[in-house]
């Protein structure tokens, strides 16, 4: 029998119009309901393009109600990009419908989070054949931002500020720009076809002068958004529509109390254009002056510091008869991290009458860190396929966590071995709205979204598992090849820890749907993904006879504590079973073998990719850690071999599953992290550090590898990767675990060859002695500073390390020698770094006083 919809399917619009226009109100009951039926029972259940647009048209043209047609049209699965509105508006108008404003409305609420342009020009168009007012909800505007930076092609030749002078949701949309968090971001654009920076911001301010739109309205819009605040990125659009506005005196003294505000709390760009604001203004009250800037003077933006401290100086001599009361609130700067501030504001309070007090150190040996609470216990296991279904939505929807993984490849062996028809029922519908989270991407080499996709159909429906097994065979004969040499052959691109990642979903899906499977042997039991060895061996006597899968095996006993237990290797040889017998030998062995490690340093030259994806060049050269099995150790997938990878691979957020799979192996891990690491440090991409503070929560040795990884962390381009370092080297400092001179021999190193910019790692280290890590701190830096000192040319940042270093080695009394430390203090002149290397040879040159143990942290 045909397929009455088959007009839909072929996404034939013509057709469709004529199916529903001469529909009388019964014939319209019953289409609406067979239409409402197919698509929610068709197999390839996405709408776009043309299909979507005949979609539309029957949604006019027969549901009852624009609640009925926004559910059908609202979906994940419908596209209504490029749809015609026109003609939807038509059949609507054709019908009689009253609702098409309602409808417009309805899906501009609807309008996708990730895509807010995907529908948008369909619901404009609707509004304006309607001639409503425009909605204001934080998608539309969201949309509407994105389409003047990359409007549709038709006007991609027009001038920004010529589409938005004719652009008819101008004045309704402008005011919430200042009310949207995260607007400003969309904001920053460059003009499409002359490149002019700031391209919104400029048209705005172009149609204020105009007469265009209310210049009050985006003076005050700016003023508020800066005051409610927001991320900084987000904000520079309304620091350059400020600027471009140019408040007149009048506009800036009725804000005046806001510009204060501006300028003791708001990020540094907004506080410095306060600042400049303020500073231009005649009249601004000493009182509220004076109370600002106590908090201005404890900022650490050094640059909005010394500026205060001059405007403070200059108030001091208009106002003499203030000069003691404005001298104490210079004061305030004498206690500032940075030594020239402190020396600054010294000089100014005296020079106004205040004598400073001298600094009086009182600090204590060692650091003050909480002891590690230890890793959190894995979550509970997934109980039914409702559940099962949320989490898989959330796995292919975003980022991928090792935990969120684990759960659900356990609940899938379970709960397709127990009800498979339930579990279809539950996952067919996510699979098919997450389609691109469960496909292969081929460009990608550790791409899992594929294999983890197929395992997921697979355990829905057995037939899908048929047309798989030849690529899940290909992976797991793949994992196990050797050469002819007998050494594990590899892809040099994928890690070992993700081949066997890749190997173990391909091993699920070809055996999924084993009825009463008790689930996988390597489930974790605590978050960081290790395993118990008790459970383990609880989980082998519920398989009892059964198989015990290779992959799974494999992976459960790496995930065990890398420690001899004698008891539990004997619980496990009482088993009698091939799996029992080889968790017994693992236990007794104390886990995988301690690998051979050497530092090494590759150059240019040395190059997997004939293709880069960074800069035009990739760095000069990079460091790493080469790890090799002990002679005579058979080695069968490879966990115990990281060549020296080439300079330009980059695995991204694959990285961030590994500790998983080997929990108590940290340095081997951090080897094969290494080069993504690296590379946010030396060609500035991100996120290669967020694994630190997962290294940081796995156990066993560091070794070389993690000592360089947190170099390289210290030294990251983005802030986000600092502060992973610095939460590792707190998690790592609190267990014991830290080799401060050893990072900072390395730090010291990579920064005196150009392979790192110190200056980046002055704020997190002093944040980690902030909080907690002084000791650590001053002794990673002792062993820092020789490099730098020796370099020919001090790299940038050495005068704040040796500053940094000064106040940490005063805090802890511990002495440390530097070599070089020596021959800078006795350089001439009063350079910034003779001045920093003569304080630090102060504050280190003392002699221990009584109590302290010294020794234990002396070079």
């Amino acid at each position: 029998m045909s397929d009455p919809f088959e007009f839909l399917v072929q996404g034939d619009v013509r057709a469709t119009v004529d199916a529903v226009t001469d529909l009388d109100e019964q014939g319209r009951r019953s289409f609406a309901d067979g239409l409402v039926a197919h698509v929610r029972r068709r197999r390839d259940n996405w709408w776009w393009n043309d299909q979507a647009g005949a979609l539309a048209v029957a949604a006019v043209g027969c549901l009852p109600t624009a609640a009925a047609a926004a559910e059908l049209l609202g979906r994940q699965n419908v596209s209504l990009r490029g749809a015609d509105a026109a003609l939807v508006a038509q059949v609507g108008r054709t019908r009689g419908v009253p609702w098409l404003a309602e409808l417009a409305y309805r899906l501009a609420n609807r309008l996708r989070r990730d895509d807010p342009t995907d529908g948008w020009e369909f619901v404009a168009e609707l509004l304006t054949a309607e001639k409503v007012a425009a909605p204001t909800g934080d998608q539309f505007v969201q949309g509407w931002l994105a389409l003047m930076q990359w409007p549709p092609e038709g006007q991609r030749r027009v001038p920004l500020v010529d589409r938005l002078r004719a652009d008819v949701f101008l004045d309704a949309l402008v005011p919430r720009l200042f009310e949207l968090d995260g607007a400003g971001t969309r904001m920053s654009f460059d003009e499409f076809m002359t490149d002019e920076t700031f391209a919104l911001p400029r048209a705005l301010a172009r149609l204020a002068g105009e007469g265009r739109l209310d210049r009050r309205v985006l003076f005050d819009g700016c003023v508020s958004r800066l005051l409610r605040g927001d991320r900084p990125a987000a904000l520079r659009a309304f620091v350059t529509l400020h600027a471009l506005l140019e408040p007149t005196a009048g506009e800036v003294d009725g804000h005046r109390d806001d510009y204060l505000r501006l300028l003791a709390d708001a990020p540094g760009p907004v506080a410095s254009m306060a600042q400049k604001t303020l500073r231009a203004l005649d009249g601004v009250e000493v009182e509220g002056l004076l109370d600002t800037s106590r908090a201005v003077l404890v900022r650490p933006d050094k640059a909005l510091v010394r500026t205060q401290l001059a405007w403070l100086d200059q108030l001091s001599r208009r106002h003499p008869d203030r000069a003691a009361e404005i001298a104490e609130v210079i004061a305030t700067a004498v206690d500032h991290p940075a030594a020239d501030i402190r020396d600054r504001a010294g000089t100014l309070a005296a020079r106004h009458g205040h004598v400073v007090a001298p600094r009086v150190v009182v600090g204590a040996v060692g650091d003050d860190l909480p002891p590690p609470a230890g890793p959190l216990p894995a979550p509970p296991p997934i109980a039914d396929p409702d559940e099962l279904a949320e989490e898989v939505a959330s796995l292919l929807g975003g980022p991928k966590t090792a935990s969120g993984l684990e759960r659900v490849l356990d609940a899938v062996v379970r709960l397709a071995g127990a009800d498979r028809a339930r579990l279809k029922e539950a996952l067919t519908p996510v699979l098919w709205r997450h389609r691109a989270g469960a496909t292969e991407h081929s460009w990608d080499p550790c791409c899992l979204c594929g294999l983890l996709g197929g395992v997921l159909h697979a355990a829905a429906d057995p037939v899908e598992a048929g047309g798989r097994r030849g690529l899940w065979t290909a992976t797991l004969t793949a994992m196990r090849r050797r050469t002819p040499g007998g050494r594990p052959s590899r892809d040099p691109r994928v890690p070992p820890p993700h081949r066997l990642l890749r190997a173990r979903l391909a091993e699920i899906g070809d055996r999924v749907g084993m009825p009463q499977h008790p689930g996988l042997l390597a489930a974790p039991t605590t978050a960081n993904g290790a395993l118990d060895p008790e459970v383990l061996c609880d989980r082998l006597a519920r398989l009892g006879q059964r198989d015990a899968w290779e992959m799974d095996l494999t992976q459960a006993l790496l995930r065990l504590p890398a420690r001899v237990d004698e008891p539990v290797a004997a619980r496990a040889a009482a088993l009698g079973t091939p799996a029992g017998d080889r968790l017994a030998g693992w236990l007794r062995a104390g886990g995988l073998p301690t690998p051979d490690q050497r530092v090494v340093t590759l150059s240019r030259q040395e190059r997997l990719q004939s293709y880069y994806l960074g800069y035009d060049e990739p760095p000069r050269h990079r460091t790493h850690v080469l790890v090799s099995a002990p002679e005579g150790v058979d080695d069968p997938f490879g966990l115990l071999t990281v060549p020296a990878g080439s300079i330009d691979s980059y695995v991204g957020d694959a990285a961030l599953l590994w500790p998983a799979v080997l929990p108590g192996y940290r340095g081997l891990v951090a080897a094969y992290a290494l080069p993504d690491i690296a590379s946010g440090a030396d060609q500035d991409l991100s996120g290669g550090a967020a694994i630190l503070p997962l290294l940081a929560e796995c156990g066993g040795d560091g070794g070389p590898a993690v000592d360089l990884a947190l170099a390289y962390g210290l030294g990251a381009r983005h802030e986000s990767d600092r502060v992973a370092a610095v939460d590792a080297l707190l998690m790592l400092a609190a267990a014991g675990d830290l080799d401060a001179p050893t990072v900072g021999a390395h730090l010291g190193t990579l920064a005196a060859v150009g392979d790192l910019t110190p200056n980046r790692a002055v704020q997190p280290l002093r944040d980690a002695a902030a909080f907690g890590a002084p000791l650590s701190v001053w002794r990673l830096l002792a062993a820092a500073l020789p490099a730098l000192l020796a370099a020919p040319k001090a790299p940038r940042g050495t005068p704040d390390l040796l500053t940094l270093a000064a106040e940490t080695a005063g805090a802890t009394g511990v002495r440390i020698d530097v070599p070089g430390l020596a021959e800078v203090t006795a350089r001439g002149g009063s350079s910034r770094l003779v001045t920093e290397a003569r304080r630090l040879s102060d504050a280190s040159g003392f002699e221990p006083r009584p109590g302290r143990r010294p020794d234990s942290a002396d070079h």
